[in-house]
């Protein structure tokens, strides 16, 4: 009688060979982690009433993520409290709806709640007013503060046996500031790097500048 089938080493040969299929590296992907800083994501719509009717936005310097960049434009933020932020990066391309992204800091000191949510989940987030050299947009809904997650395509995924929406945790090497972080959201497609974002008050409380190691893994 032939031995019982051991079903996670069939598993694991059967990820080795998609992996190698989908052309994924034989050893450990690069990780990259970046610091989200505050910045925003415009409509044409509103980059049209922030900035002048027709105007294109003006790509300054490309993202880590193919085909994403940090525009020449910026705007003034205003929360409830009158207090502002004079300068928000737009990152482009333009999106359907238009979006703020804060750190927690950040929210705490112009007065608005942001909740933590994944980025384009903004129905029912409180808003802001944009200024910009042509005109206001009073933003109803869409300050969040961006949830931490990971980017990655299908051979990342197949390498750490994760899938799109799913969970995993980061570990931060930095001396005294060593930080493990939990529950970073997967967003896996056919095309992403591999990257982590986190935002300002996450990479200053690992004192990410001075890390020596990190590591990604599935919990």
């Amino acid at each position: 009688m032939a031995p019982p089938i051991d079903r996670s080493q069939v598993e694991k040969i059967v990820r080795e060979i998609v992996v190698q299929l989908l052309g994924g590296p034989k050893g450990k992907p690069e990780l990259v982690v970046s610091i989200s800083a505050r910045h925003c994501h415009l409509s044409q719509e509103d980059v049209e009433t922030l900035f002048g009717k027709g105007h294109q936005l003006t790509p300054m310097k490309p993202l880590y993520q193919d085909g994403f960049y940090a525009a020449e434009e910026t705007v003034m933020l205003v929360g409830p409290r009158r207090r502002m932020l004079p300068s928000v990066r737009v990152l482009g391309p333009t999106r359907s709806r238009s979006q703020v992204e804060l750190a927690f800091t950040d929210a705490i000191s112009l007065g608005i709640d942001a909740p933590v949510r994944p980025s384009g989940k903004i129905d029912g987030t409180p808003g802001c007013v944009l200024v910009g050299p042509a005109g206001v947009v009073d933003l109803k809904q869409g300050v969040i503060r961006a949830e931490r997650h990971v980017h990655m395509n299908v051979r990342d995924a197949e390498y750490y046996g994760v899938k799109d929406g799913e969970r995993m945790s980061l570990r931060i090497e930095s001396g005294f500031c060593t930080t493990v972080y939990e529950g970073l959201l997967v967003r896996a497609d056919a095309t992403s790097k591999l990257e982590v974002h986190l935002d300002t008050d996450e990479g200053n409380a690992a004192d990410i500048d001075h890390a020596v190691r990190v590591e990604l893994f599935k919990p």
